[in-house]
Formats: structure tokens, C-alpha cells, sequence
């Protein structure tokens, strides 16, 4: 996607990314590059054992730097991808500066001045605000695939379980599933470090804080809380199950949408197959249905094995399989999306 505007006259922006050496930040990288998002300065940030790396950037390399409070002096828009805790600190120095944060942490979202945001799903809800919140990664790939549906039916209930890959956890996790791996295919001895249990060649509920009382872990309510914000629904009930598969990218879901209403298969095959950001994949002849390896660095969400639910009589309840890259739809192409919104709308003016 080129949205440069030869006739506009203001000078490309200046975009930071905090946290650029990150799983997370290295995809923000690609996508801008790749979707070619106008850029006169891109300053690449991190911690101080990060800095002065160099990151390759439109055949040339950037050098990173230390990210301190003095960062963000005439930066535009500010990509924030280092954890809750480092934007709870950094951010409100960016918005001083007046840059235009969007940020992929779990620290604004629930903010009701922060807009929570998926550009397919709720654009309109893409308010003047100096931070913008990206979702988690489920519930950016859920709405996703979810809003040509929403936006034509009324949905009463979803019903999920998630296949979450190790890109979730970021770098590190997704090397200890490689040399986990190795080590297990070699007979070798490894000891876990970033999880709690094996990965290689085995599933577990997600590693995040589990609640005793409720049972739930903090992904699920996350999961919840988000798609209910995103969707506009905030009693919509959700029940999900988060669970770690030994997968490096592309993260998975098995739903079940209720209706208000009877939906028949083909009107939900029609809706998804021009919807935008979404890759239709049912081909039951061939038995294929979405996959983490046809989906690991595609832009597009994959959904298919759209079915009825045989345990609804009443036949308002559709059973399908999602998978998203959470690098990218699930991290930085949906922030990537919402500053080429922020920047089109500028461009309008």
C-alpha cells in the first residue's frame, strides 16, 4: 500500500519505534517498508544494551538508539512495542512532544480516552486522541475476521479455543521452541527458561497470571474484555481458552458464533470472501482449511471449515477455524494500518 501523496507539500513524517530490536519492533520495520509508509526519519529505539545495532531499512542500515525521555523531540507518530511498563513511563514524553502514539502494549487499552482499534472492524472509533491502543493479538485477529459478519448480523454468544504460537511470548520464547526442539530431537536434556513447561512437542494452558478463584488466566480476560470493547458489545457473552501450541508465528482459533438469527453457510462464505483483510480457505474436496504455515507472514486472516454447530438445533450457531500471523495482524501490521488511517485522514485536510 503507497500512500504518499506526490501533491502534498508538508515533508514526510518522522517515525520512532520503541522497542525496535524486539520480535514485534522488527516487523514494524518490514511493514512500513513494505506497505511503503512516508517517512523523511525513521528512529529506531531501545534499551541500552541495544543500542547501536543496525537494522536494515529500505537497503540502507539505521542505528539504534538508547531510548530516554529526550527521544521523541519532532517525532510524528510513535510506534510503542516494549511492554506496558515502558510505555506507562515513555509515552505521555512522546504525546508531550506532540507525537501521535499507537501503542501495542496492554497499557492504555481499557482506557476509555484511548481508542482501542482494528481498522476493519471499528475505524469510525479512530478518535482525535494522542494514544491509540493495538489490541492483543486474539482479539486483533478474532475482530478482524469477525467484522463482516458483525457488521451485517446481530451476534448473541462466541465460543472459542485458541492455538497460540510462540511469537506471542516474542524473540525469546520463539527460541526456546527452537532449541528446545533441537534438543529434543537430538535426545538431549533442555531446560525450560521462559515457560513453565516443555515446548517442544507439547500443548499447555497460556503461560500468562492464572486467577485461582476464577480460573481464568490473563490472556482469556484480555481476550474477552477486548473484543467486547472492539466490537461495541460490552455484555456480548465470550467464553475462550488460551492455550500455547508449538508453533513459532500464527496463532489459531476454533469459534463458534451464535446469531440472533438463522445464518446459512453460503451468505457467511459471501460476506468473508470480499472482506477486507480476510482470505477465504474452505475447500472441503481437498480437505484443506487454515493453516499457521499458510498464514506465517501473509497480511491477510485465513478462515474456513465453516460449518454448522450440530450440538444448536435452534441452527443459529456457525463453527469456524481462524489464523492470523500474530506478528503482523495481531502486532505490527494492525499498528502499521492504523497510522496509515491517522496519516490519510491528515492528508484529506
Amino acid at each position: 500500500m503507497n500512500i504518499q501523496n506526490p501533491e502534498r507539500p508538508e515533508p514526510a513524517p518522522v517515525v520512532a519505534i520503541v522497542g525496535a530490536t524486539g520480535a514485534v519492533g522488527i516487523e514494524l520495520i518490514r511493514c512500513l517498508e513494505a506497505r511503503d509508509f512516508p517517512i523523511s526519519e525513521l528512529r529506531l529505539l531501545a534499551s541500552a544494551r541495544s543500542a547501536g545495532r543496525r537494522l536494515p531499512f529500505k537497503g540502507r542500515e539505521v542505528i539504534v538508539q538508547e531510548l530516554t525521555e529526550l527521544s521523541f523531540d519532532g517525532v510524528d507518530y510513535a510506534f510503542f512495542s516494549a511492554g506496558a511498563s515502558i510505555s506507562l513511563k515513555f509515552a505521555p514524553f512522546a504525546v508531550a512532544e506532540g507525537a501521535q502514539v499507537i501503542d501495542n502494549s496492554s497499557a492504555f487499552r481499557m482506557d476509555e480516552d484511548v481508542p482501542l482499534v482494528v481498522p476493519e472492524a471499528n475505524a469510525e472509533t479512530l478518535a482525535d486522541a494522542p494514544i491509540v491502543a493495538n489490541p492483543n493479538c486474539i482479539a486483533a485477529i478474532l475482530t478482524c475476521a469477525l467484522a463482516p459478519l458483525h457488521q451485517r448480523w446481530s451476534i448473541t454468544r462466541l465460543s472459542m479455543s485458541t492455538y497460540q504460537a510462540a511469537s506471542g511470548g516474542g524473540a525469546e520464547m520463539m527460541e526456546e521452541l527452537r532449541e528446545g526442539t533441537r534438543a529434543h530431537l537430538a535426545n538431549e536434556d533442555f531446560e525450560p527458561q521462559i515457560l513453565p513447561h516443555p515446548y517442544a512437542f507439547n500443548v499447555f494452558s497460556h503461560n500468562s497470571d492464572l486467577d485461582p478463584d476464577t480460573g481464568h488466566n490473563g490472556e482469556e480476560l484480555k481476550v474477552i474484555a477486548e473484543t467486547r470493547r472492539i466490537l461495541g458489545q460490552p455484555k456480548l457473552p465470550i467464553s475462550v481458552t488460551c492455550i500455547r501450541v508449538p508453533i513459532l508465528r500464527a496463532h489459531g482459533i476454533a469459534l463458534n458464533i451464535r446469531f440472533e438469527d438463522h445464518v446459512c453457510q453460503d451468505r457467511i462464505r459471501d460476506a468473508l470472501s470480499d472482506a477486507p483483510g480476510v482470505r477465504l480457505v474452505d475447500d472441503r474436496a481437498l480437505n484443506h482449511f487454515p493453516m499457521p504455515s499458510d498464514a506465517s507472514g501473509q497480511e491477510d486472516i485465513l478462515v474456513g471449515r465453516i460449518r454448522n454447530d450440530l450440538g444448536d438445533p435452534s441452527g443459529r450457531t456457525t463453527s469456524l477455524f481462524i489464523v492470523g500471523d500474530q506478528l503482523l495482524k495481531g502486532a505490527a501490521l494492525n499498528a502499521v494500518q492504523i497510522a496509515e488511517t491517522l496519516y490519510e485522514r491528515v492528508a484529506v485536510k
